[in-house]
């Protein structure tokens, strides 16, 4: 094992398995390019306040440039006897530079300088993320813009109940992707404090000048309390509740898309890039990797429970359990970043069969809450109105008609306020077009939503 940072006081050494168990560098390894950051802001600053002379200072800020650079360019190798990748980059440091590597820990502790690696990764990964919530708004909204005509069946209970335009399916997927995006912004905000400088957990003598790392850091504050800098996980909490929250929503959009291109629905089809076939069954096609997304999207809840478990009951301040707080991160960030660019690209290639559709959509009992409204527009309680639908309806299905079918005499049975006009309404582009209410499936909000949504994520 190589040398620790924190060897001077034992003289024996841990156990192979005490070794095994609390070794880190297989995954904190992730961390080698913000180690590097933050260790070149800390360096200058200590060199600044004149706590270490300026040529130490210098040499620091050069030699861990290039191992910034080795990491940037995919040629850092972590040595695996190392304890963890804060020891590995003081150890190469250390053959680069010589004797000043031995400055670089001054005025702060592993506690501070773990957490602000931590944080400067999940900025940098939560930037990916907005930036990816955001592309796959814009995939779903060049697919309504492009499918504007299309009219589908819209369900409650998973039964048919009512047409929407397909391009208003599409931006309640928007919608809530504007709600998962605000969720991640807001975790930004708080994610976004420098913990630099708080040190074991009391802060230090030494005149360092804390402002000065959070600018060089870009980070938006200061952190205000020396014991909570190095004892809060919350922002990692948070970051892992939106993506749980956003995965939750991947799955429903998901399996309205694997509903959409069964057989039974038949409604769309997929590109051949997102799905596999049958060992077996040489016909099928299917949406692999939608369900892959669904189903993944499980490990969010159970990665938020895990970390909302783990900072349970943990005494101030820092504690070796929050260790344990990287791999549920790490996972969590990657994985929902792949899902959101793999749901842009499947959203890109779905093409919609519309001559099948528009035959989905001809039963006249879609249009039950119209002529409900019809009757309303004529002074009828809304009760009364139901119940007069409902009877009109029970006879047509009891008798295997349909309404257009019967004579006016017939359909002043059930309502006097019934004209030849009701039949008007038996259509589904009808249907859309006669919806008023502001957020409604009627066509020209719809475009106007399309086109607010267009220049908004331009």
């Amino acid at each position: 094992m190589a040398a620790r940072l924190w060897g001077s006081r034992f003289t024996g050494s841990l156990s192979k398995l005490s070794e095994k168990f609390t070794y880190s560098i297989s995954y904190d390894s992730k961390l080698a390019l913000y180690d590097c950051m933050a260790s070149i802001a800390h360096a200058q600053m200590l060199g600044e306040q004149g706590i270490i002379p300026k040529k130490d200072a210098s040499a620091l800020t050069g030699g861990l440039k290039i191992l910034m650079k080795s990491v940037e360019d995919g040629k850092y190798v972590y040595d695996p006897s190392s304890e963890d990748v804060h020891t590995d980059i003081q150890i190469k440091l250390k053959k680069l530079i010589g004797q000043p590597a031995d400055k670089l820990h001054t005025a702060r502790s592993r506690n501070d300088q773990v957490v602000t690696d931590v944080r400067l990764y999940c900025l940098d990964h939560l930037d990916n993320i907005i930036a990816l919530v955001e592309g796959f708004q814009i995939a779903l909204v060049n697919f309504a813009d492009k499918n504007q005509d299309v009219i589908i069946p819209a369900y409650t209970h998973m039964q048919s109940a009512q047409v929407v335009l397909m391009s208003h399916q599409m931006l309640a997927y928007v919608e809530m992707l504007e709600r998962d995006k605000g969720r991640f912004q807001d975790a930004r905000k708080r994610t976004s404090l420098n913990t630099l400088g708080a040190c074991a957990l009391a802060g230090t003598s030494l005149p360092t000048d804390r402002d000065y790392v959070t600018k060089k850091l870009e980070f938006d504050q200061t952190s205000a309390n020396s014991i909570d800098s190095v004892s809060d996980r919350d922002f990692i909490i948070e970051i892992a509740s939106a993506a749980a929250i956003t995965g939750m929503h991947l799955t429903r959009i998901c399996e309205d898309w694997i509903l959409w291109v069964t057989s039974e629905f038949n409604f769309a089809s997929i590109d051949d890039a997102f799905c596999t076939g049958s060992s077996i069954m040489p016909h099928k096609k299917n949406p692999d990797v939608l369900e892959l997304i669904r189903g993944t999207a499980s490990k969010f809840p159970g990665r938020l429970m895990e970390l909302l478990v783990l900072m349970k009951a943990l005494p101030s301040t820092y504690n070796r359990d929050m260790q344990i707080d990287k791999p549920a991160l790490f996972d969590v960030v990657e994985t929902i970043a792949d899902m959101l660019e793999l749901m842009a690209q499947v959203v890109a290639g779905i093409k919609i069969k519309k001559d099948i559709v528009k035959e989905r959509v001809k039963s006249e009992y879609f249009f039950t809450v119209d002529i409900l409204d019809y009757l309303i527009k004529k002074g009828v309680s809304y009760r009364d109105a139901h119940d007069t639908v409902g009877a009109m309806v029970k006879e047509c299905l009891d008798h295997g008609r349909k309404i257009s079918d019967m004579p006016l005499g017939q359909l002043k049975k059930y309502s006097m306020h019934f004209e030849e006009d009701i039949k008007n309404l038996l259509k589904p582009e009808v249907s859309v077009r006669v919806k008023k209410s502001l957020g409604s499936t009627n066509p020209d909000m719809v475009k106007v939503q399309i086109n607010k949504w267009k220049k908004r994520l331009k």
